[in-house]
This record gives C-alpha cells, structure tokens and sequence, in this order.
C-alpha cells in the first residue's frame, strides 16, 4: 500500500490571499485548459508523481483541454498548491509562481493563437507587449489590461480584475519578452488592489 503523502500546511497568510481571490471570483471568470496541464507538468518534473497526484486530487477534470475553459478559482487552487509544495524546489512560493507564469508563456505562445501573436508581433518585443492584452483576452474571460510607455525599451503594463499574484504575472510578462529575444528582462511588478496589480517593464 503506497504512503499517504504528507504535505505541511499553508502560510497563513497565503490561505488567505487564496480564499480571498476565490471569493471574489464569478462562475464567469474561466481560463485555458492549457494552463492547468503547464502547472501539472511542471509539479511532476520538479517534484515527482507523488506531488502531482497531490495537485490532481483538488480537480474535479482528469484530462484538460487546451483550449477549452475552465473556472479560474480551479486555477487558482491548483496553482497556490503547486506553489506551496514547489516552494523548496524554486526557492520560495513567490519563485515558484514565476516559474509557473514562464511556463504559461511558453505554453501560449506555442499554441495556435500564439503563434499568430508573435506574427502579428513580428518578434519585436514592444510590439508584442501592445498585442498582449488581446492574448489574454484569448487566455481569460476577465480582467482589463494595458500598457503605458516610458521609454523606447520600457514601460508600465497594468493588470485590473486580474486573479493571479503579481510573481506569476511577472513570469508571464518575462517570459514572453525572452521568447521574442530580449535581453537583460526586468520585470517588476506590485500590487495596487486586490485583483489589480501594475508591472515595470524594461529590458534591451
């Protein structure tokens, strides 16, 4: 009989970051199958079988599609958890969320309508951040987004009714810059409301 894993709680004040995004959540606000299957992939690469079948026993789907949607509170359940046991592996919580948000650009981008953004975007990596809130409109069924400019290689993109932390967007925002060749990525990003959050963006 195989060993009951046993898996230390939560932070409190990360079971409270979870509750609260969830609550705020409608049966509206949907993402990408694709999503899921990233973050399940990445727990059994860097944690092994045992923890990714730790992950499965929160979701209620055995396959997920890539894009097909599902509900964002599901996402945010798996992704806390993965995080939370992933934490050693990546060196902190925050790590693990920004591994997780590189993995979700890098999964986007080789889907069909990935690649179509990076045409559009001719791999040019101002370009691709003006198109990004149209990729997320293809991602997510919520939230606002938008990008300001401070320089020729830098700028402000902001997130509003956005469900996920800023180090998982900051994974995002980076790994989507490196995928179209920049260099030197700085993304920073913080907080200015519950689900509203604005990144520093700069690279060469």
């Amino acid at each position: 009989m195989t060993p009951l894993l046993r898996v230390r709680p939560m932070a409190p004040e990360v079971e409270r970051s979870l509750k609260q995004r969830c609550a705020l959540a409608t049966p509206e606000d949907t993402t990408r199958g694709m999503f899921f299957r990233g973050v399940l992939e990445m727990v059994r690469q860097l944690g092994g079988p045992a923890l990714e079948e730790e992950c499965r026993k929160l979701l209620p789907e055995k396959r997920y599609l890539d894009f097909y949607s599902y509900p964002v509170t599901h996402f945010l359940q798996l992704s806390f958890l993965a995080a939370h046991l992933l934490a050693d592996a990546c060196g902190g919580f925050d790590e693990a969320h920004h591994r997780m948000g590189q993995q979700a650009a890098h999964d986007f981008l080789a889907s069909v309508a990935g690649k179509t953004l990076r045409m559009l975007a001719r791999d040019e990596p101002r370009l691709l951040l003006e198109q990004l809130p149209t990729g997320f409109r293809l991602s997510v069924s919520y939230g606002e987004r938008g990008m300001t400019w401070t320089g020729p290689t830098s700028g402000c993109f902001t997130m509003k009714r956005n469900f996920m932390p800023p180090a998982y967007h900051e994974g995002v925002l980076a790994g989507m810059l490196e995928a179209v060749g920049a260099r030197d990525v700085q993304v920073h990003g913080r907080d200015t409301g519950v689900l509203d959050a604005e990144y520093a963006v700069s690279w060469r």
